[in-house]
């Protein structure tokens, strides 16, 4: 499975963002997918997650301000992120799970100013 993600940039606090991530290859049979975040000096985390049958999970931290949707036909899932933060800045990673193996896309980096 490859993931490819699209969507970071900068933006001021406030704004909002889009991220995207198409998976391809043997996407197949995916059953969940999410987006994390590495800060500097933190440890990677999971920002939101969805099942395959569309069941969603969000770090408390950005619940309210993130949505995260899925295209199974097209394999791929949207993270709308609004009322962006500083402390929202990251490199945000997709991430897939199939037959319980973990895939990574590249990072795209989000920059949030104040």
């Amino acid at each position: 499975v490859q993931l490819q993600a699209s969507g970071g940039g900068l933006v001021q606090a406030g704004g909002s963002l889009r991220l995207s991530c198409a998976a391809s290859g043997s996407a197949k049979s995916i059953i969940y997918m999410a987006w994390y975040r590495q800060a500097p000096g933190k440890e990677r985390e999971l920002v939101a997650g969805i099942s395959s049958g569309g069941e969603t999970n969000y770090a408390d931290s950005v619940k309210g301000r993130f949505t995260i949707s899925r295209d199974n036909d097209k394999n791929t899932i949207d993270l709308q992120m609004d009322s962006l933060k500083p402390e929202d800045t990251a490199v945000y990673y997709c991430n897939a799970v199939k037959f319980a193996l973990g895939f990574w896309g590249q990072g795209t980096q989000v920059t949030v100013s104040s």
